[in-house]
């Protein structure tokens, strides 16, 4: 069954947050977080993950994307980890394990350093947030959204579009997500001091990359999963940085399978 709710979640220093979040399937709960590419871009694989596997997976919308109001005091990756994880009280889900992309993994993260009770184990899809030397984040607001479609997938022609012909509401919405990427994450897509912060979890971590991303290059990711000590990193072949659109299969296969082995947290 895959419905969509509103919730209205209460965050100190801001007030209340009105949060669009998309449901699929029953079982063992999975938070999944977009990454700059919006909502539309984990909506197949949370739907193929439902149906292949007993889980339920919500998916929310980011506040200022997919057309969504944010309010002007959210304003940070940090504010974004607060909301979902009052979220997940205001649910009173536990065992739940968060899965992000991009901006999302970055989300993901901080979400995991709030050490939570509720949160089990932590997946990490070409996630950005840390500061690598010799391995920046693309500047992907200095790219045209042709570059940013070709670093962005390993093969790029079935998700390329052209924003010039997309109708003016969609142009609208494109318009705002690029807003609140810019709001959230800044121009560098990263935080110096994360890396460090990271140190100090004790969660399973699996980190997801895909060996064709040119947004976040693979010595990257094996640098983001060096720096949290239970981290397991993989690599997905024929694969970008939207590794959940472009292979969803292999994605939710690699989840399994660490759930089946190194990630006992994940109980079904």
């Amino acid at each position: 069954m895959n419905t969509t709710a509103q919730y209205t979640v209460p965050l100190d220093g801001i007030g209340p947050v009105e949060v669009t979040v998309a449901e699929y399937g029953a079982g063992q709960p999975f938070l999944l977080l977009h990454g700059g590419a919006g909502p539309q871009s984990v909506s197949v694989f949370a739907e193929k993950f439902a149906a292949a596997h007993d889980v339920r997976v919500l998916a929310p919308v980011h506040p200022g994307f997919g057309g969504t109001e944010r309010p002007e005091a959210l304003a940070g990756v940090s504010g974004l980890a607060a909301l979902y994880g009052v979220l997940l009280d205001q649910l009173d889900l536990t065992g739940v394990t968060v899965v992000g992309n991009s901006i999302g993994g970055w989300i993901t993260a901080e979400i995991a350093l709030l050490k939570s009770p509720r949160v089990s184990g932590i997946v990490l899809i070409d996630a950005v947030g840390i500061e690598v030397p010799d391995h920046p984040v693309a500047d992907f607001f200095s790219l045209t959204m042709d570059q940013v479609f070709q670093l962005s997938f390993h093969n790029p022609e079935p998700f390329r579009v052209d924003p010039a012909t997309l109708p003016p509401a969609a142009q609208a919405i494109a318009a705002g997500n690029r807003a609140a990427i810019a709001v959230y994450a800044g121009t560098a897509m990263a935080d110096p001091t994360l890396a460090q912060r990271l140190g100090s979890l004790e969660i399973p971590t699996l980190v997801l990359w895909g060996e064709s991303d040119g947004i976040v290059d693979p010595d990257y990711g094996r640098a983001y999963a060096e720096t949290i000590p239970m981290a397991r990193f993989q690599l997905l072949p024929d694969t970008g940085h939207n590794a959940q659109l472009e292979t969803p299969d292999q994605v939710i296969q690699a989840i399994w399978n660490s759930a089946d082995t190194d990630f006992s947290a994940f109980a079904r």
